[in-house]
C-alpha cells in the first residue's frame, strides 16, 4: 500500500472523530440548555413568576425575547418575528458548513456557536420566542438578561476572535 492508499484512510478517520467531538458538543451544549430552560419554565409553572435573588451579582429572572440575541430586535410584528428566525436559521446551516469544511481548532468554538443556535432556535419554534433568564448586575447595573444557549454562543465568538488575532499575529511573524 502505498502512502496515497494510506492518506484518504487517515482523513477519513479524522473527518469521523471531528464528526463525533462536534455532534457531542452539540448535544451537550443543546441537553444544558433545554435542561436549564426546563428547569426556569417549571419553577415559573409552580410558582406563577420566576425572581430569584441568588447573590448580589446574580439573579434568576424570566423574560421572553422574541428578537435576537440579548433580546435586541425585538418586535410585535409575527412577520418581523418570521424574518428574524429565516435568518437566524440561514446563519446556523452556514455555521454548520463551517464545522464541516473546517480543519483546525476552530471547528470546536463553531460547535459551541451551533449548539447554542440550536437550543435557542428550538425555543423560537416551540414557544415563539426564547426564555431568557440569567440576570448579571451590579448595583443597578444590569447586563442584558441571557440564557445558557447565549453563553456558549458567546464564549464561540470570543474564542473565534482570540484564534484569529492569535493565527494572524503567526503569520505576520513567519514574514
Amino acid at each position: 500500500m502505498s502512502a496515497k492508499d494510506t492518506l484518504p484512510k487517515k482523513m477519513k478517520v479524522e473527518n469521523r472523530k471531528k464528526l463525533i467531538y462536534s455532534t457531542l458538543i452539540i448535544i451537550v451544549i443543546f441537553s444544558l440548555d433545554r435542561f436549564s430552560k426546563i428547569y426556569v419554565l417549571s419553577f415559573l409553572e409552580i410558582n406563577g413568576s420566576v425572581d430569584i435573588f441568588l447573590t448580589k451579582y446574580l439573579n434568576i429572572y424570566l423574560i421572553w425575547n422574541d428578537g435576537i440575541a440579548f433580546g435586541l430586535l425585538s418586535f410585535d410584528q409575527s412577520s418581523t418575528y418570521s424574518v428574524i428566525t429565516a435568518l437566524i436559521t440561514i446563519i446556523s446551516m452556514v455555521v454548520l458548513i463551517l464545522i464541516i469544511k473546517t480543519k483546525d481548532i476552530r471547528f470546536y468554538f463553531y460547535s459551541f456557536i451551533f449548539g447554542g443556535a440550536v437550543g435557542n432556535l428550538f425555543d423560537r419554534f416551540y414557544y415563539s420566542a426564547v426564555p431568557d433568564f440569567i440576570d448579571l448586575h451590579i448595583n443597578n447595573y444590569h447586563w442584558f438578561i441571557f440564557n445558557v444557549a447565549d453563553i456558549f454562543i458567546t464564549v464561540g465568538v470570543m474564542c473565534l476572535i482570540l484564534v484569529e488575532l492569535i493565527f494572524n499575529k503567526s503569520l505576520e511573524n513567519e514574514k
